[in-house]
């Protein structure tokens, strides 16, 4: 067994091999709290959540970082904007992204560091990269000279010569307009903290160079985040980290963008759409299914029938699941083992496309099964199933979906009623061969969003895909 995954580094899949047998590090790049979380924010923590539970599958102890950025420019113009503090302001995005997190099913990270807790780390960093030669101080400011680390734009894959870096207002004292800035000196009525270059607040690179070294040492496995990231971010967190002498990451892992138009998701563009209110009109599981099932380096086009495709797709498993359980007439437990065509998919760069063909082909065959009245079958692919499932974070009888509410979910039992009263009625005319009527009700109920199934116990309905 050897799991791969694509290292941007390298421009290749590569085959994994842990720094510490039997353990992997994770650093995904986390949330900038500036607003709250439209759903390609939350792309990235499902896909690495996706990632760490195949780890601790395949036996691996995983400690996964996903750090909080917490300060920074877009903060501050808030705080100035709405005259509330730029910590309220974070403190209520954070827990709006760990919401949005909770809701999609995401494990919680092993720690979830604030860049603001940090400062003293980010301090002694600075201390050494100046010590080293490849930082200054100049107005206040702590720059990073990109010129005196060979290796810069090596992940980005660019030329220096044709760098344009970008910079912040008030970054004076530059030696040449490509460095950038570690440290921000203060200004009149922004937060600051006190350092041996004057008061200032810390860049957003530093923060995740600092905190990647705090809880995961100088070497690790994996640093994670969007493809948005790889520059100027991510180049600059490997100049601030190898300059100080750690190893850093070994490989680099980033994620696809949710488009919309064909562009980015984000808040600037206006074309976001919040977590809040997309699980107000779509069970939470089956936005997990839509956002986390594509591969991690696909783009997905956001639309409302790309969504409402995923929706039939998980009913058709989620029915099968219903199925079974209620002919074993108990909850059947998950294999201990997934099928080998599953794991194989899985473990060639999380390929979660191929993996799911696998659940398909197990439900259809789980299904062909009810139907010849063969439950043994039936039962042993629903185990198999819940396997697969659970490792995508998407078995409906985890216990962290049992409370989920379905769409009318607080109407069930009335609606339950009204049903059963309609495929009586239906079952009358069936009993008298009175097809036409039996036909027009079912279709009739299927119309307004109703699936009427008959089995050996009797009609059962269930809600289609809206």
């Amino acid at each position: 067994m050897t799991i791969r995954l694509y290292d941007t580094g390298a421009r290749q899949i590569r085959d994994f091999t842990p720094l510490v047998p039997g353990c992997v590090s994770i650093y995904l790049c986390g949330a900038t709290v500036q607003a709250a979380p439209h759903i390609g924010h939350i792309r990235s923590g499902l896909n690495f959540d996706i990632m760490r539970r195949w780890f601790e599958y395949r036996g691996y102890d995983v400690t996964f970082i996903r750090n909080v950025t917490d300060i920074d420019d877009k903060i501050i113009a808030k705080s100035a904007d709405q005259g509330r503090p730029w910590w309220s302001i974070g403190y209520e995005n954070e827990r709006a992204f760990n919401s949005g997190y909770d809701v999609l099913g995401c494990l919680p990270p092993s720690y979830e560091p604030r860049a603001t807790g940090h400062i003293t780390e980010m301090i002694e960093m600075m201390r050494g990269l100046i010590e080293r030669g490849h930082a200054y101080a100049a107005d206040g400011n702590v720059y990073f000279d990109v010129r005196s680390f060979p290796g810069y734009l090596e992940l980005s894959n660019q030329d220096l010569d044709d760098l344009r870096q970008p910079s912040g207002e008030g970054e004076t004292g530059k030696r040449d307009p490509r460095d950038f800035a570690m440290w921000k000196a203060a200004k009149p009525g922004e937060p600051s903290w006190e350092t041996p270059w004057g008061r200032g607040r810390p860049g957003w690179h530093l923060e995740c160079s600092a905190m990647a070294h705090k809880y995961l040492g100088p070497a690790f496995d994996i640093h994670g985040g969007g493809l948005d990231l790889i520059f100027p971010h991510h180049e600059n967190e490997i100049a601030q980290a190898k300059g100080y002498g750690d190893e850093f990451a070994r490989y680099w892992v980033h994620n696809a963008w949710v488009t919309m138009s064909g562009e980015k998701m984000s808040k600037s563009l206006g074309n976001s759409v919040l977590v809040s209110e997309m699980v107000k009109h779509w069970r939470p599981i089956v936005l997990r299914y839509y956002l986390g099932t594509p591969h991690y380096r696909s783009m997905i086009e956001y639309s409302e029938e790309a969504l409402r495709e995923a929706e039939s797709a998980f009913a058709r498993i989620e029915g099968f699941v219903q199925r079974v359980t209620e002919k074993a007439g108990k909850t059947v437990a998950a294999a201990d083992e997934v099928p080998p065509a599953f794991a194989e998919a899985m473990d060639d760069d999380l390929g979660v496309p191929q993996a799911l063909a696998i659940v398909h082909t197990a439900v259809r065959q789980g299904n062909s099964a009810l139907a010849a009245d063969d439950k043994e079958t039936a039962v042993a692919r629903l185990a198999e199933v819940r396997a697969m499932l659970g490792v995508l974070g998407l078995d409906p009888l985890d216990p962290h979906w049992a409370g989920e509410s379905d769409r009318g979910a607080d109407l069930h039992g009335v609606v339950d009623t009204l049903v059963r009263l309609v495929l009586e009625q239906r079952e009358s005319a069936r009993a008298r061969k009175d097809w036409a009527t039996a036909d027009a009700i079912r279709d009739q109920l299927q119309q307004t969003g109703l699936v009427v199934e008959d089995g050996a116990s009797g009609p059962r309905w269930t809600l289609g895909p809206r």
